[in-house]
This record gives structure tokens, C-alpha cells and sequence, in this order.
């Protein structure tokens, strides 16, 4: 791996969040939440995290590098579907625990698994006393049947 592009965290609340260095704060499990908007048009397409190495990774070649919790490993984002993430700016939050990724989608502009441009497709609902969901997007940009050879995410 490459050198580290950012700073520990600071123990100086004003340095961490007045300063101009980037020192992310990790949590209990080495990881930073990753809110992922597309550049053009503002919409919310995911919610992911980043460990030191996705961070470095995502800084160092402009696309988007995430770590997955269930597959407890870095995943480049639309490496198997062509959807790669091409990051256009990172926003860092006041106490630097969440970044905010702008990004463009490539291939098929869809960044969910499910082949939809979102992961948030669904909406809740509250139907005769009982919360549901619904579908909000159902419009598939692409069969994930016959992208993944396996079924997992990428």
C-alpha cells in the first residue's frame, strides 16, 4: 500500500475541527461513516464505510473504495459491474467521523447491487397500523443476474 495521505486524529477538539488537516476519527472498529451522493444532480445513492486503507485508496486513485463489514475486506465499488465510482469531492463533517462522497457513477449509472441506481429504493410506510415498505425505484439499469457470477455485492 501507499503512503498514508492523512493525519491521525488530534486530541485538539479546535484542531479537529477548525483545522486544515485531514485526521479522521475511526471508530471502535477502525471505520468512518461514507454517505455517497451522485456529483451531478445530488441524489443519495449509498451509505457505506471506509477503513484507513479504502480512505487511502479512495484519495490516492479519485475512485470510490469502501470496506465491506460482511465480507470483512476492502471492495472497489463497481469493479465487477463497470460502475466504478469516480470521486469528485470529499466533504468532511465538523468532528471529521463522517465523509461525504460526490461521486460519478460509470457503466450503467447504477451503484446498488440490485441494478438499481440507489440503494435506497424503498420507502416506509405505515398501512393500517403497520410499517411496510414500498418501492420508490423499480427501475433496473441493469440484471444482476447476469452481471455477478456471485451473488455478493459489489
Amino acid at each position: 500500500m501507499t503512503a498514508q495521505l492523512f493525519a491521525a486524529p488530534s486530541a485538539n477538539k479546535e484542531e479537529l475541527e477548525e483545522g486544515l488537516a485531514l485526521s479522521p476519527r475511526f471508530d471502535d472498529k477502525d471505520l468512518v461513516t461514507a454517505i455517497v451522493t451522485d456529483a451531478r444532480d445530488g441524489h443519495l445513492l449509498m451509505v457505506a464505510h471506509m477503513n484507513a486503507e479504502a480512505l487511502n485508496l479512495t484519495l490516492s486513485t479519485g475512485i470510490g473504495h469502501y470496506f465491506s463489514r460482511s465480507r470483512n475486506a476492502i471492495w472497489k465499488k463497481g469493479e465487477s459491474s463497470g460502475n466504478l465510482q469516480t470521486v469528485r469531492e470529499i466533504l468532511v463533517d465538523c468532528d471529521q467521523d463522517a465523509l461525504w462522497l460526490k461521486v460519478e457513477v460509470a457503466g450503467h449509472d447504477a451503484t446498488c447491487h440490485t441494478g438499481r441506481r440507489s440503494c435506497f429504493y424503498r420507502r416506509a410506510v405505515v398501512v393500517d397500523g403497520t410499517a411496510k415498505l414500498e418501492l420508490a425505484d423499480d427501475h433496473r439499469h441493469f440484471d444482476p443476474k447476469s452481471v455477478y457470477s456471485d451473488p455478493k455485492p459489489t
